[in-house]
């Protein structure tokens, strides 16, 4: 007969090494949103691929008809200085089912205790990234994103390192990003908590302006003077997802 001492040993030896419950997690498109902006803005150069969010304002420069809440209304400069603000308009509030179904993809964890096993894409659609000038996303998405050819922008993600949990997880989603076709290794550092009934998390990262002609193949010439005469510093670049969990059989 097992002594009391060598049952409660045999029991911490097994959740010891029991692993933790693998999960999908899908991201939900109708809730999350991709954004980017550069430094300097000089007052516009910001996008979403969620303009319904209450939070988000376009710049400056902006299409007719387009109306501002005030209340909201931020001070930006419009001249070539730096803004620490990155973005300018985050998702403030509550997050809302209201976005274009821009974001999509998703990750698998083997061990949601330590976050470790971590892989997964996120899928940016280029065709939603709205600036605010009509004229200026149409541009865009034929000159910069190309978006005819290339129509998604992704983050692959190979694994969670420099976890940190809490009530708040941190740590650095270390992967490859892809634009344009072309993909280089990236490391973003994120920040993940329970909301709006699943896990919402956040990230940025950033890439020097000048790669964009040089690493990723835009022309110099569809990026005009700003690029040519070293005004645009760093191209920023970020998510703001709801990841929830797959369930078998419903085509997640």
């Amino acid at each position: 007969m097992h002594s009391r001492a060598s049952i409660y040993a045999l029991i911490l030896i097994v959740i010891g090494t029991a692993p933790a419950s693998a999960q999908t997690l899908s991201v939900d498109p109708k809730t999350s949103l991709a954004w980017w902006q550069i430094n300097p803005h000089l007052g516009h150069l910001w996008a979403t691929t969620c303009p319904q969010d209450p939070s988000w304002q376009p710049g400056e420069s902006r299409g007719a008809g387009f109306v501002l809440d005030r209340s909201k209304r931020k001070e930006v400069p419009i001249i070539q200085v730096d803004d620490p603000r990155i973005p300018v308009y985050p998702r403030d509030g509550d997050v809302t089912a209201v976005c274009s179904e821009a974001v999509t993809g998703g990750v698998v964890a083997t061990d949601t205790i330590r976050w470790t096993g971590v892989r997964g894409t996120i899928t940016i659609r280029t065709e939603y990234f709205f600036n605010g000038m009509p004229m200026r996303d149409l541009y865009a998405r034929k000159a910069v994103y190309k978006t005819s050819q290339y129509p998604e922008v992704k983050f692959y993600i190979d694994s969670l390192v420099d976890v940190r949990r809490g009530d708040t997880l941190h740590a650095n989603a270390v992967g490859t990003f892809e634009f344009r076709g072309v993909r280089t290794p990236m490391s973003v550092p994120v920040e993940a908590w329970h909301e709006a009934g699943g896990l919402r998390v956040v990230g940025k990262f950033s890439i020097p302006a000048p790669e964009l002609v040089s690493t990723y193949g835009v022309s110099k010439f569809a990026l005009g003077l700003s690029l040519g005469t070293h005004i645009w510093k760093t191209l920023h670049l970020g998510f703001d997802v709801v990841l929830r969990r797959s369930v078998p059989g419903r085509g997640d």
